[in-house]
């Protein structure tokens, strides 16, 4: 018989899903295997919400944003009468695997749904890029683009009024986002969660050092998980007196067509996780090590530590002048 690989999308969305979806299908069903793609994350495991995936099924996809699969957090699973339903509808439909696109949580579920016999493999997508094992998780070029467009519209009404735009990207616990939106937008401080920074030191002092080499506006690109952007805003202003206005971009970072390195990345994590199935490995997370296309195990890529290039923040100080 032939054998059945389930896709699901979990946790937030990210631009680049809708590529990794169309390519496991396409490459699982060029390997003669069965497709079914689940709805809602975890809860249509729950919930016995899946249909058969075609080779039309996934047409003109591969430029759209979101996950045509949907997405959801899935508090149920997480109880065991939850879990246990998943499974069950797992053996029930003869389920021989389970492809998981998402982040850490959900590699989580994954883990363990192999462990009650449910063979899973986990793909990193992601806008954040705070998988661990990975240098680069689907989402975050486009991401950092949205973000870059949106601030270099902020930068023309900045400097037509000589203010200062204080932006909030994501990424609550990685600073990725921050830092390289910031540098691309030659931002004059990048606050990262990775980094305490010293107010009066990291933005006053630098502010009022390019004042006198004749700057009149400023963009401080500030990560999620640091603080408050609207009262980073009203203390530059109370310090400097120059209008600071706070912007919060929020989740427009999460939509958009996405971009030509998330469509070619999601397309070969996605091959390669079917080939993985197809040499009979679960319990695994796809990855990029150098470029590389790799494998880890989920429990020894959960307990990875994520680096945070502090050469390339040191660059960015030295170059926001």
């Amino acid at each position: 018989m032939k054998k059945t690989v389930a896709i699901l999308t979990s946790g937030g969305d990210s631009p680049g899903m809708n590529a990794a979806i169309r390519a496991a299908v396409r490459a699982g069903l060029a390997s003669d295997m069965r497709v079914v793609g689940v709805k809602r994350g975890y809860n249509g495991l729950i919930n016995g919400d899946v249909l058969e995936m075609d080779l039309r099924s996934v047409s003109d996809i591969i430029q759209r944003g979101g996950t045509i699969l949907y997405t959801a957090r899935s508090p149920e699973f997480l109880t065991e009468e939850g879990f246990n339903k998943a499974i069950l509808f797992c053996n029930k439909e003869k389920i021989d695997g389970v492809i998981v696109i998402g982040g850490d949580g959900s590699f989580r579920g994954a883990s363990k749904m192999t462990s009650a016999g449910v063979p899973c493999i986990g793909i990193p997508g992601t806008i954040d890029n705070d998988i661990a094992c990975s240098e680069y998780t689907i989402g975050f070029d486009t991401a950092m683009n949205t973000a870059v467009g949106m601030i270099d519209k902020l930068r023309d009404t900045a400097q037509s009024h000589d203010r200062c735009s204080v932006v909030e990207v994501m990424g609550r616990n990685c600073g990725d986002i921050a830092l390289y939106t910031g540098i691309a937008v030659g931002a004059t401080a990048i606050l990262v969660p990775e980094v305490l920074y010293d107010f009066e030191k990291d933005i006053i002092e630098r502010m009022k050092f390019t004042q006198l080499n004749g700057k009149k506006h400023f963009i401080i690109i500030v990560a999620e998980g640091v603080g408050h952007v609207q009262d980073i805003a009203r203390k530059i202003q109370d310090r400097t007196g120059i209008d600071s206005r706070a912007t919060v971009l929020g989740h427009v970072q999460r939509g958009g067509s996405p971009t030509l390195r998330d469509r070619v990345v999601a397309s070969e994590m996605s091959a390669y996780a079917i080939e993985i199935f197809l040499k009979g490995k679960s319990n695994r997370v796809v990855a990029m090590k150098d470029g590389k296309i790799l494998d880890y195990d989920i429990a020894e890529a959960l307990i990875m530590k994520k680096s945070f290039s502090e050469n390339l923040y040191k660059t960015a100080f030295k170059i926001s002048i």
